[in-house]
Order: C-alpha cells, then sequence, then structure tokens
C-alpha cells in the first residue's frame, strides 16, 4: 500500500506512484531494513528488467532510515531527498505523512496486491498500444507521401484544364461580340422598317382624309373617272405599302429576338466558362493547400488523413456527377435546337404562305381595278355594260365539291352546268366562305413552342404523378410491414412478460395472484397494461388500494418478469427493497440470487442482508478532513 496508513513502506503522496509492495504482492519485491545506515531504495527493490527502469525513476530520490529523528535530519541536510521509516512515515522538505506501527490488515495487503497488479497490467497494455502507435504511424507517413505525390499530378491536371477553360472562354467572348454586332445592325434595320411603316401610315391617313373630304364635298356633275381610278390605285398602293412594311417589322422583330437570344445563351455560357473557370482555380487553390496540409502532417494524425481522403473522393464524385449532369444538358440543348429550327422553318413556311395569300389577293383586287380601267380605257365598256355582260341574269358557274363530295365527269350532268343566278343562294356562300375565312383566325408564330412547352410540361407533370402514387404505395407497405412488426414483437414480449409476472408474482406473494392484461387486446398498436395484483388474504385488484410496501413489492415483480422475459447483462436498482420487511426482503434476495447466475446486478441498497448477497461492495466515507472517499471491497 503507497502512503496507506497501516503499511510498513511508504511513497510521498503525489510522487508519482507507488513505492513498494509487500513481498507476497506479486513481482516487485523490496528488502526491508530496521535500522542502519540511509539506503536507496532504489536498490532494495527487485523486479522484472522491463519495469525496473519505471521503478528506479519513481523512487530515485527517496532513501531508507531507520527512526523518525534520522528522516530530519537527512532531510534537514539534503531536502531534496525523500525520507521513509520503517514504521511507514514519510518524511519531505515541504510534506510529511503519518504512518502505523501497527500491521496491515488483510483487506489492505490484499488492495495493495490488487492495485499493484492492475498497475501491472495497464503498463503492459500501454506498452502494446505505444508499439501499435509507432507501427501506424510508420504506415501513416507512407500513406501520406503518395497522397502528396497524387495530389501534386492532381494540381498539375488542375492547370491544364484552367488553360483549356481560358481557351474555350476566349472563344465564346469572339462569338458574343459578333452575336452583339449582328443584333445592332438588325436593330438598324428594324428602326428603318418601322420608319418605312410610319410614311406609309401618314400616307394612307393622308389619302384617307381626302377621301372624307371628297365624299362631303357635294356633286354637282359627275366626277372625273380616271381621278377616282387614281385615287383608288394611289389608296391600294398605300395599302400594299403598309401591308409590306408590317411584314418587314415583323421579320425584323423576329429576327432581333432570335439574335437576342442567341447573345444571351452566349453571355449564360461565358458566365458559365468564367465560373468553370473561378471554380478550378478555386479547386487548384484547394489541390496546393491540400499538398501543403499533406505534407506538414505526413506523419500526423490518422483522422485528418481519413478526412483527406474522404473529401477527395467526394470532390471527385461531384466533379464526375457534374460532368455527367453538364453532357446531358448539353445533349438536351442540342436536340431542343434542333426542334426549334425545325419549328422555325415550319413558323417560316406558314408566314411566306400567309403573306403568298395576303399578296395575291391584293395583286387579285388590284388586277381587277386595272381590268375595269383597261375595259374602259381600250374597249370603252363601262362597268353597267360589264354588269350586263356578267350580271345576275347571267348564269352561275356551278360551285366547287365540299369536302367528300363527289361529282360526276360527265360535263352533261347538271350538278357541271352554269345555274340561274339566286341571291338567297350566292349570300349563303358568301357567308360560308366568310366563316370559313374567320375560322382561319390570326396567326400565332409562336403557337407551336407553346404547344412543345406544354405538352412537354404535361408529360413532366404526369411522371411527377406516377412518382408520386408509386412512393405513397411503398410508403404504405413500408408502414404495413412496420406495424405488423411491431404488434408481433409486442405481443410475444408482453405473452413472455405476463407469463413470467405470474410466477414471480406468486414466488413474492406466496397464495396470491397477479397478472397482467391489455386494454385493447383488438389493437395491440394502441393497447395499454394494466396490471392486476391480488395480494393472499385480500381480495382488492387496484394498487391503489394496496399498502407502500405491496406496491413496492409487486412493481418489484414486473420488473423482474421483464428482465426474465427479455434478459439483459446488467441491471441497475435504486433502494428497490426501502419499503420491504424481513420476509419479502429474503424472497427478493433469492431472485436477486437466481438472476445473478445470468447477469450482473448493481444495487444501491441501506440493508445489509441484501449487502452479504454481493459480490463487491462498494461505498462512500468521509474521513476526517471532511473530504469524501470511495472504499471498495470484494466479498468474493
Amino acid at each position: 500500500s503507497v502512503g496507506g496508513a497501516g503499511s510498513g513502506w511508504g511513497a510521498p503522496a503525489g510522487g508519482g506512484g507507488e513505492a513498494g509492495v509487500a513481498p507476497e504482492g506479486g513481482d516487485v519485491a523490496v528488502a526491508r531494513r530496521t535500522a542502519g545506515a540511509p539506503a536507496s531504495v532504489a536498490e532494495l527493490v527487485r523486479g522484472p528488467a522491463e519495469l525496473m527502469p519505471a521503478v528506479r525513476r519513481l523512487v530515485r530520490d527517496m532513501v531508507v532510515v531507520g527512526t523518525l529523528e534520522d528522516a530530519e535530519d537527512l532531510v534537514a541536510a539534503r531536502p531534496a531527498l525523500t525520507a521513509v521509516t520503517a514504521e511507514g512515515d514519510v518524511l519531505g522538505a515541504y510534506f510529511a505523512h503519518g504512518g502505523s506501527a501497527g500491521a496491515p490488515s488483510l483487506l489492505e495487503v490484499q488492495a495493495s496486491v490488487d492495485e499493484a497488479a492492475a498497475e501491472l497490467e495497464e503498463l503492459a497494455v500501454r506498452c502494446e498500444e505505444l508499439a501499435a502507435a509507432q507501427h501506424r504511424a510508420g504506415e501513416r507517413r507512407d500513406g501520406c507521401a503518395v497522397l502528396v505525390e497524387e495530389l501534386a499530378q492532381r494540381r498539375r491536371a488542375a492547370d491544364r484544364e484552367k488553360s483549356g477553360v481560358a481557351q474555350q472562354l476566349g472563344r465564346l467572348a469572339g462569338q458574343a461580340r459578333g452575336a452583339a454586332g449582328e443584333a445592332e445592325r438588325s436593330a438598324a434595320a428594324a428602326a428603318r422598317a418601322q420608319e418605312a411603316l410610319e410614311r406609309a401610315a401618314a400616307e394612307a391617313e393622308e389619302l384617307a382624309e381626302r377621301l372624307l373630304v371628297a365624299e362631303e364635298t357635294p356633286v354637282q356633275e359627275e366626277p372625273d373617272t380616271s381621278v377616282r381610278d387614281r385615287l383608288a390605285a394611289d389608296g391600294a398602293n398605300a395599302r400594299q405599302t403598309e401591308m409590306e412594311a408590317r411584314l418587314q417589322v415583323r421579320t425584323h422583330e423576329e429576327r432581333v429576338k432570335g439574335l437576342a437570344g442567341r447573345a444571351d445563351a452566349l453571355d449564360r455560357g461565358a458566365r458559365a466558362e468564367r465560373e468553370a473557370r473561378a471554380r478550378a482555380e478555386q479547386r487548384r487553390a484547394r489541390l496546393r493547400n491540400e499538398a501543403r496540409v499533406a505534407s506538414a502532417v505526413a506523419s500526423g494524425a490518422r483522422q485528418l488523413l481519413a478526412h483527406v481522403e474522404i473529401s477527395l473522393v467526394r470532390a471527385d464524385e461531384e466533379r464526375a456527377a457534374a460532368e455527367a449532369d453538364k453532357a446531358d444538358r448539353e445533349r438536351e440543348l442540342a436536340a431542343e435546337r434542333g426542334r426549334g429550327r425545325e419549328l422555325k422553318g415550319e413558323l417560316d413556311k406558314l408566314t411566306d404562305s400567309v403573306h403568298r395569300g395576303e399578296v395575291l389577293g391584293a395583286e387579285k383586287r388590284l388586277r381587277i381595278e386595272q381590268l375595269e380601267i383597261r375595259a374602259l380605257e381600250e374597249l370603252g365598256v363601262e362597268p353597267a355594260g360589264l354588269v350586263a355582260e356578267y350580271g345576275p341574269h347571267q348564269p352561275v358557274p356551278p360551285s366547287p365539291p365540299a369536302d367528300g363530295e363527289e361529282v360526276p365527269d360527265d360535263p352533261e350532268d347538271p350538278r357541271n352546268q352554269p345555274r340561274p343566278f339566286v341571291r338567297a343562294e350566292q349570300e349563303k356562300r358568301l357567308r360560308a366562305a366568310e366563316r370559313a375565312y374567320q375560322q382561319l383566325g390570326k396567326v400565332n408564330p409562336l403557337a407551336l413552342e407553346e404547344f412543345a412547352a406544354l405538352e412537354e410540361r404535361h408529360k413532366f407533370l404526369s411522371e411527377q404523378l406516377e412518382d408520386l402514387k408509386k412512393t405513397r404505395a411503398d410508403l404504405m407497405q413500408v408502414v404495413k410491414e412496420v406495424d405488423e412488426r411491431v404488434e408481433q414483437v409486442f405481443s410475444e414480449a408482453f405473452r413472455d412478460t405476463a407469463r413470467e409476472f405470474e410466477g414471480v408474482f406468486s414466488r413474492l406473494f406466496p397464495g396470491g395472484e397477479g397478472r397482467l392484461i391489455l386494454t385493447d387486446p383488438d389493437n395491440m398498436l394502441t393497447t395499454g397494461v394494466d396490471v392486476e395484483a391480488r395480494p393472499p388474504g385480500k381480495k382488492v385488484k387496484r394498487l391503489s388500494l394496496l399498502s407502500g410496501g405491496e406496491r413496492s413489492l409487486t412493481a418489484v415483480a414486473m420488473l423482474v418478469s421483464i428482465f426474465k422475459a427479455r434478459p439483459s447483462p446488467f441491471y441497475v436498482m435504486d433502494e428497490v427493497e426501502a419499503a420491504l420487511d424481513d420476509t419479502n426482503l429474503q424472497r427478493l434476495i433469492r431472485i436477486m440470487e437466481e438472476l445473478q447466475e445470468s447477469s450482473q446486478l448493481i444495487v444501491i441498497t441501506h440493508q445489509k442482508r441484501t449487502m452479504e448477497v454481493a459480490d463487491a461492495l462498494y461505498g462512500v466515507s468521509m474521513q476526517g478532513d471532511g473530504v469524501s472517499k470511495v472504499i471498495s471491497q470484494r466479498l468474493r
């Protein structure tokens, strides 16, 4: 025992370890001296060669003297030494610890032996751990060297990638400048077309005003047909000019929009490349930093190395995922651009078709007016003559066949012959033609793009709905399986606990009855558990009507039944027998002895009978100095 009250040898308090043990305590032996000249403790200690350097270091300043007076004289002469007497007195320059001349008890000797053996085992384990740590440090140093080389290679690869990104960014900048110039030229053309449209609109307004003035002016005589024809021709020309200007403005607007979209796409690409270059620069800086850190901690901790490796693996995975996602987006962008070009071609075709139809109508009207003028100038035929020749009294050519109508090829068939003019039928034909023309509506140049976007949106929402339905079905199946598993585990645990409770209760209450019942047996997921207890000689079953000891013993029976139904390697009980008498305490102790065979029990108690069945005791005692101290005692 070191510094103990009844030991034969002692060590200074806080001296760093034990100075000696009893000769029967283990591997280290100390030769006792009761009188004579001072002797160094290091010369008296014998033991295994691997432990002797540590022991000599601990006791290098300690000497053995005969009496306390000799110790005082020695310490006064040499304050650096620590004197130990045969009675256990320890005297130093700044401390003193009293011994005892009485023989140590068996408990103290056994405690000293146990402490020395435990410290010996700890030192052996510590030596093995240090050897293993040295071996792991060597392995980590080699791994860090390999990692430094790998990081250097990755840094060089990042430099090459950065140069490639810079070249690509330069190409994109050139394309963006070209697109900006083309957009400026298109904007100028659109401005010129807008000016032409405004001039045409002004001319049309002027002609309209002139026509209005002409209509409001009272007519005294027949107007000159040439003036009227010239005004009509000027109006037709103005309308045609206005229509062509509007079409040209619309075309330039479309081109400006397309160029603006292309410029935006190039700007986005340039920004993406700059961001990629910045990310590459950051990644290269991070790799340089990691290389410096790896060089500095080549022999460092295993946690830092593992963290760096995990970070690199995660970065590679994220970069691979980003590259794969970028490739997918580029393929999708190429496909969408192809579709956009196809739709643009179809839109151009439709626009050209409408434009040709409008131009053809204007040409026909102009041709009619020219024919009237030509008939009047060359043939001298007035419009009245034309009406007489081609008026309502003349037969009307047959109408073209409707969709799906079959007309015979025989020219003599009545359906292929001209028919008399009937105003109602001709008006009906006119209204049908007007309705068909109105049904065509205005041309929407973005109709195909809107339809494609809505169709893609509908497809995406349909896929999301299917995924949600499938996920919901999977979750409901998982919930069902979990509920079934919980119900099965609870049913088995309750059945085993109820069976053990009946047996334990009958042992703690001989002649009594106890059982566990479910409050809602039909629903095992929400049911509760009621405890029915009837001690011998009583008819009550409610726990609130039992005494404190009976309720405590019933609770103990419940815990023990759970322990038996689902065993555990450790049980902790805190004064469970505080309210029990000797008879019930003896019954509980027998059950504890049964549990002790398969598990370890930690019991907090004040009952001496419970302490008697324990293998080891741990208590807290307060010494005369007012400081609490933990005391342990192994009984078996």
